[in-house]
């Protein structure tokens, strides 16, 4: 019966020689383990599309040059991109100088490099935005009164640094009516403006070159710039703690290689909206220290 139903199976014929097999021998298969990722993550300022958009050939520019297995995640808030830092599930963190000093002074994240902006500076700044057709302010001593919506707690360009630009002009954040933060994950620059366009706040702060974004979406003739701050130290890649200085060394040569003149690191660059990236250490983010310092904001959460 089994010798038929073997016969069977295989197609042995009346004449094939029988193949003896010992069940009790066995092989182990050698196989190679995928090495683990290391994650890197943009702080999500904008929608999550956009994200991925910017930095998925850096991403991938990153994982060919470093022979690093690399992969972009995305959380879904600015705090939860610092506690993710925190809990070791973000190793490479592209983010605006407020959250970095967070990092570093509250986890031992290590600045290595910071980008160019496309405007060709290191340093970038806010813009306080208002409706054009809002007569009831015409200039920055007018938002006092006024109902204020900024982009997040820890946002630099969209709050730390138009709460600087208010401090400075003698204005308290107890002069508002009100300041709101914009909801929900991601896409807080873009919301910002929204609601200012469609007139549910007077005044929004957002990071300069917010309103490129969202030209597609409204007529930006109805939206003025009411203010612009200083220029502060721009946006800062940071390798977490346990990073091995080896590793940080390799992510920030590939980084600070990126040569627009290239065009294949050109493509890179401009879809980063970035124009180069050099090197940086932590001592470039004091002066962001001391304005979070000044505005009582250094010992936040």
């Amino acid at each position: 019966m089994c010798l038929a139903l073997i016969s069977t199976v295989f197609g042995c014929g009346p004449n094939d020689e029988a193949i003896p097999v010992d069940m009790t021998t066995r092989a182990q298969m050698a196989y190679d383990e995928p090495s683990p990722a290391l994650t890197y993550a943009y702080l999500p300022q904008y929608a999550h599309r956009i994200s991925y958009e910017r930095h998925h050939l850096l991403v991938d520019y990153l994982r060919q040059k470093t022979g690093l297995n690399m992969r972009q995640v995305f959380p879904n808030s600015f705090d939860e991109h610092i506690n993710m830092v925190g809990q070791g599930k973000i190793d490479v963190s592209f983010s605006n100088p407020f959250i970095y000093i967070k990092l570093a002074d509250r986890f031992g994240a290590r600045a290595i490099a910071r980008i160019v902006e496309k405007t060709g500076h290191k340093d970038f700044r806010g813009q306080i935005i208002c409706r054009r057709d809002n007569r009831a302010i015409e200039n920055i001593s007018d938002c006092r009164g006024k109902r204020w919506i900024a982009v997040d707690p820890s946002s630099a360009g969209g709050y730390l640094f138009a709460l600087g630009y208010f401090f400075h002009h003698g204005i308290r954040p107890s002069d508002f009516a009100e300041i709101s933060f914009a909801p929900g994950p991601g896409g807080q620059q873009e919301k910002v403006v929204l609601a200012v366009y469609a007139g549910r706040y007077d005044i929004g702060s957002i990071r300069e070159g917010t309103l490129d974004v969202v030209a597609d979406k409204i007529d930006l003739s109805e939206i003025r710039v009411l203010a612009t701050t200083p220029w502060y130290p721009g946006w800062v890649y940071a390798v977490r703690r346990d990073i091995p200085f080896a590793v940080a060394e390799k992510i920030r040569n590939a980084l600070v290689q990126l040569d627009g003149q290239r065009p294949e690191d050109r493509r890179i660059l401009e879809a980063a909206h970035f124009l180069r990236v050099v090197p940086a250490d932590d001592g470039e983010f004091d002066g962001i220290r001391r304005l979070a310092k000044q505005l009582g904001m250094d010992h936040e959460p």
